[in-house]
């Protein structure tokens, strides 16, 4: 069912909950803060979603989505075009996604990490795992024939890594409004680029040693 099926009291409560979440976690958000934030009656959740896990379930979904659909996952790249080019823009996109500050998901999965209800996990699982094998399979394309699946998990989490950590210091530098603080990436097509780059040399090195 769509947003506007919903009506607009459902994307406010939703709105509502991925703001909380980010800055509380689940334990320290109350429904009532939600409903309060969405400007919504207090019985409001109950009846949209049946309780505070499905609100946190259905808030991060929600935010995914939103993100996946402002930040598409091949970085606006042709799935014909060349491994190299689909992996320049894929990197591109994931970045922007996690550096965009209106975007709620990779900050609610932050503060799950941090202190972990499970609620998360089999939704997160269901949406992540399908992006992480398009990565791993890109990855395996570029590394050729004969690699085995420990260079093709290292060499992805290692390019994976290069987009979050510096990404993740960004949101943090932002949201404190501080300039002190481990060194922050502004230019985000820069450092794509970049990340590129030293991807595309390292799974050379590895692909020219088998």
């Amino acid at each position: 069912m769509t947003a506007k099926q919903h009506g607009k009291t459902w994307e406010r409560l939703l709105a509502a909950a991925s703001e909380v979440f980010v800055e509380k976690g689940y334990r320290d958000t109350t429904v009532s803060e939600i409903c309060a934030r969405a400007e919504a009656n207090i019985s409001a959740v109950n009846y949209y979603f049946g309780s505070k896990e499905s609100i946190y379930r259905e808030a991060w979904r929600h935010s995914f989505n939103k993100a996946i659909k402002a930040h598409p996952p091949d970085g606006g790249v042709s799935e014909t075009a060349p491994p190299e080019e689909r992996l320049r823009g894929h990197l591109k996109a994931l970045m922007a996604r996690i550096a965009d500050e209106n975007n709620k998901d990779f900050m609610i999965c932050q503060m799950e990490l941090t202190n972990p209800t499970g609620l998360l996990e089999e939704i997160m699982k269901s949406e992540l795992i399908p992006l992480r094998e398009k990565t791993m399979a890109l990855v395996r394309e570029l590394l050729g024939p004969g690699v085995s699946e420990n260079q093709v998990q290292f060499s992805e989490i290692g390019i994976v890594s290069m987009c979050i950590n510096p990404m993740l210091m960004r949101r943090i530098k932002h949201a404190t409004d501080r300039d002190e603080g481990p060194f922050s990436i502004e230019d985000l097509e820069a450092y794509a680029n970049h990340v590129a780059q030293f991807s595309l040399a390292g799974i050379a090195a590895i692909r020219d040693n088998q």
